[in-house]
C-alpha cells in the first residue's frame, strides 16, 4: 500500500473527514472533507482506520475491523456514552498541551469538554452548532430565510472579521447573532473553569468563524487559544498508525475533494 492509498476517516454528522500522509512533508498529513458517499468506496480509497459519530451507510462497505472503538481511546474518565469525536479531540489535545484544558469542537454540534490537569475527562456541554441553529430559526418561523449565507458575504467575511456587528440584512443578522452567541458561550465556559494555566483548544468546521470572535476576550483573561483543525484525525492516526513510521500527525493542508 503506497502513501497515496493510506487514508484515515472520521465520519461526522454531516461531513466525512479524511487524512492521508503528505508525500512532500514527511510526518505531516493532508486533510479534506467530503459529503457522505452515495455508493461503495473503491478499494484504493478505503481507510486503514476509521471512527464514526454520524450514521454509517452500509453501502460504503467500510471494514468493521478497521473501525476504532471508544474503548481504544486512552482518555481517563470517559463514560461509555461519550461521542468518540469528543474523546479523540480531548485525548490528543491533552497529549499536545498537557494541563487543564477546555477542548471545543465546533461542528454540527458545539461540544465543550473539560480536561483536568491530570488528563482526566471531567465533563462537558453540548450546544446546537451554527448550521443547526440557523436551520431551527428557519424551520420555526415564517419569515426567516433557510439559505445559510447571503450572496457575496457569509462565513468567509465573518471569519475575516469583515461582518458588521449590527447588520441590516436578515441573513447576515442571523449569521452574526448565532456566531456571536456561540462565541459568548465558549468564553463564558472558559471563565467558569477557574483553573490556573487553562488553555482553550478549538477544532471543527466552524472554528475559523469563532476564532476571531473569542480570541480577544480570551487574551484579556490570559487564556491561551489554540486552533487545531485536525485533532480527531491526528488522534486516529496516532492510535491506528500505518506500517510506515515516517507518517506522523502534523497537518499539512487541504487534500482532494
Amino acid at each position: 500500500m503506497d502513501g497515496g492509498q493510506v487514508r484515515w476517516l472520521v465520519i461526522g454528522n454531516s461531513r466525512w473527514h479524511w487524512a492521508t500522509p503528505d508525500p512532500r512533508n514527511p510526518g505531516a498529513l493532508i486533510s479534506w472533507e467530503t459529503p457522505p458517499p452515495s455508493e461503495s468506496l473503491p478499494p484504493a480509497v478505503a481507510p486503514v482506520a476509521w471512527a464514526a459519530v454520524g450514521s454509517v451507510p452500509e453501502i460504503a462497505g467500510l471494514s468493521s475491523t478497521a473501525r476504532l472503538a471508544l474503548s481504544e481511546v486512552p482518555l481517563d474518565g470517559v463514560p461509555p456514552w461519550l461521542g468518540i469525536d469528543r474523546a479523540l479531540a480531548s485525548w490528543w489535545a491533552w497529549r499536545r498541551w498537557s494541563g487543564p484544558l477546555l477542548v471545543v469542537d465546533a461542528g454540527t454540534v458545539l461540544s465543550l469538554n473539560r480536561i483536568a490537569r491530570s488528563g482526566r475527562f471531567i465533563g462537558g456541554r453540548l450546544l446546537a452548532g451554527l448550521a443547526l441553529q440557523w436551520q431551527a430559526m428557519a424551520a420555526g418561523t415564517a419569515g426567516l430565510p433557510d439559505t445559510l449565507v447571503a450572496p457575496g458575504r457569509g462565513f468567509g467575511a465573518l471569519s475575516r472579521g469583515g461582518q458588521q456587528p449590527w447588520p441590516l440584512e436578515t441573513q447576515e443578522a442571523m449569521l452574526v447573532g448565532v456566531s456571536k452567541g456561540l462565541a459568548a458561550a465558549i468564553v463564558a465556559a472558559a471563565l467558569e473553569c477557574e483553573q490556573d494555566g487553562l488553555r482553550l483548544v478549538l477544532t471543527g468546521g466552524d472554528a475559523p468563524i469563532l476564532t476571531p470572535l473569542i480570541g480577544p476576550s480570551l487574551a484579556r483573561w490570559g487564556i491561551p487559544l489554540e486552533h487545531e483543525p485536525d485533532l480527531c484525525l491526528a488522534a486516529l492516526v496516532a492510535l491506528r498508525p500505518p506500517q510506515d513510521p515516517g507518517v506522523g500527525c502534523r497537518r499539512a493542508g487541504t487534500g482532494p475533494s
